[in-house]
Formats: structure tokens, sequence, C-alpha cells
């Protein structure tokens, strides 16, 4: 069925008492853009460009509506290789049961276009669900409208445990690429885990540690923890040898207790093939975990390092598309083992 053949109510999410959540920005800007429209700092014109990729954001609220249908205009077309329209382009639909919050359907659509119609879910039966609709992975959403039942109530979701995000910053990794769809991105996934609001910033092979960007994700208020996993951006160890202290000391400045988790990356196939792409990981790995001891040394116990070579498991070239972006298996893996990391650095 297309929505047009539904008998709906459109509605805007910017309005209550549907809530917008993982744009640290929306509030002042009430942009669907994961960084300031106009940065009080100057930042690389290829970090601005993914800031408009929505990874990260979620659409939250209650509804006993029998049909849900969305109404898209995206900002381009779906253009990658290596993920498919319904991660980069398409939005996720999960709703609580109980204490679950499981995927009912994804968007699927003609992605020859940019503005798109389609139903999610019709002829449920009426009573009150919370949902969740994740915003597209690799692609800006200029707006986006939601349709439900004329006469079927609408009412604000259950609220997090507290008021806090998590903060990931990285690389096209942590964005989501090569996820399935929206929902399996290794932060999306968590957000399920940990009831919290969570950020994502990861910039597509830009997020590489600048210190510009520091204040940027130093601005965002209230932050539970702040993850940082840009190593697989880093084109050199000395790169990731100058960036990464100097993030950590801009961040401690507008941060001085909140935990910093420092994350080493996964383990490439081709490192089966060639020392040189080994070496420079366990090089990167060496600076990482080096830098947090001597935090640790210098007063700061607050800032911790976590090797996420093993994260794949002993098949890790089995989890990924290319080699390098792990897939919905491997998304899976990686948040199963961060999940009990961030659970204690939460207590």
């Amino acid at each position: 069925m297309n929505a047009s053949e539904l008998t709906v109510t459109w509605h805007s999410p910017a309005n209550p008492p549907f809530r917008i959540n993982g744009f640290a920005w929306y509030g002042e800007e009430g942009k669907y853009r994961r960084l300031p429209q106009t940065p009080r700092v100057a930042i690389p014109p290829v970090v601005d460009k993914f800031a408009n990729c929505t990874s990260g954001g979620q659409i939250r609220f209650r509804t006993e509506s029998s049909s849900l249908a969305l109404r898209v205009k995206l900002c381009g077309l779906a253009d990658l290789n290596h993920m498919p329209a319904t991660s980069q382009c398409g939005f996720d639909c999960y709703i609580d049961i109980g204490e679950s919050r499981l995927f009912h359907s994804s968007s699927r659509y003609d992605h020859t276009k940019r503005d798109y119609e389609i139903v999610m879910y019709e002829k449920m039966e009426r009573r009150l669900r919370d949902v969740t609709l994740y915003f597209p992975l690799y692609q800006g959403v200029e707006e986006v409208s939601i349709g439900l039942d004329r006469d079927g109530i609408v009412a604000e979701p259950a609220d997090y445990a507290s008021d806090k995000r998590v903060v990931v910053y990285g690389t096209s990794i942590t964005q989501g690429a090569s996820a399935a769809r929206p929902g399996m991105s290794y932060t999306n996934i968590l957000s399920r885990r940990i009831p919290l609001e969570f950020i994502n910033l990861g910039f597509s092979a830009s997020g590489r540690g600048e210190p510009e960007v520091a204040m940027l994700v130093a601005d965002i208020p209230k932050p539970a923890c702040l993850v940082l996993d840009y190593e697989a951006n880093c084109p050199r160890p000395e790169h990731l040898e100058k960036t990464l202290p100097e993030f950590i000391r801009i961040y401690r400045e507008a941060h001085p207790a909140v935990p910093i988790l420092v994350l080493s990356k996964i383990r490439y196939a081709r490192e089966l093939f060639d020392d040189a792409l080994l070496n420079k990981r366990l090089s990167m790995q060496a600076i990482q975990r080096e830098t947090v001891e001597r935090l640790n040394r210098h007063g700061d116990r607050k800032v911790f390092f976590y090797d996420g070579s093993g994260l794949l498991g002993e098949h890790f070239h089995e989890c990924t598309v290319d080699g390098v972006h792990p897939t919905d298996l491997g998304f899976m893996r990686i948040a199963d083992g961060l999940n009990p990391v961030l659970q204690k650095l939460l207590e």
C-alpha cells in the first residue's frame, strides 16, 4: 500500500509530543544536522559536509495509531557502492515491547528519488506503543513528516534514565558504514541497551581529531562520557600521536570529570596479507595505550583505553563488506563488546 492510500494526519516531529534526539544542536537550530550550521571555529569543509548526514538521529513518540507512514525529503540520492539505500537514505522503525526495543520495518523506496512516501506499518492493533524512528546514516534529511491515524492518540515517549548524553566521535565505521539499515550502526544498537541519548559524530574518512572539532565536541552539554574512535582516519602514527593528547586536553578544559574512552580500531581483513598494515595498527594501538597511561600517571584517572582489535572476534575477516566496514554481524559484535565497557563507565 502507498502512503497516499491511507487515511492519516501528517505531523511534524518538530512539534510536541514528538522528541528529536541525536542532534546536539537541534534545540537551538531546529536542523537535522550533527554540528552547528555556523560553527564558532573553522572546521574542514569535508567535516562540515558530513555533518549534514543524519546518523544517530532519532524520532521518538508514543501512539495507538494502527498505521504509520513517512513522507521524506532527502538532501541527495543514494549513491554509495558499499551500502544499500535502506541504510544510506532510509529510516528504521522500532517498537517497544516490554523492556525491549524491537525492529519492525525499514524504508523500501525508489532509490532514484530524493523524495518518497512509505508505509512503515498498517492494520496494527490499536494500543499505545513507544515508537523509535532512526534517521538515515549517510544522507541528509531536509524534511520528514509522520502520518498517523486521524483519531489516534500521540503522546510523549518514555523518558531516558537521565538527561546525560553518550558522545561518540570517529570515522565512517562510527557513522555506520556499511550497516544494512540505520538501526544496525553500533551507536544505534547501543542506544537500545543503554537508556541514554547517543550523539554520533562519526565523519566518513574525515574524523581526524582536529582541535577545532574537539572544541565543538566539548560544547555539547551534559555528556555522560566521550568515546574517541578515530584511529582509522589517521594517515600516520605521528598524526595520532599529535592530535590525541590535544583533543583530550581541549575536552578536559570543558569537562574535567567526564569519563573518556579511547578506542583502538577493529582489525582489517588485509592485515592477514599486508604486514605494513598490521604494523601500522599495532603502532597506533601502542600510541593510544601509552597516551592514556601517561595521563593516568599525571592524575587523570577518568581516561581509559580499550583495545578494539578483538571486537569482531576470531573470524574478523568475515564480518565486513569490503575488508574494512562492518556488516550487521560486525556491528552487532562491536556493540556486544562495548556494551559492558560503557555500562561500567556510566555507573
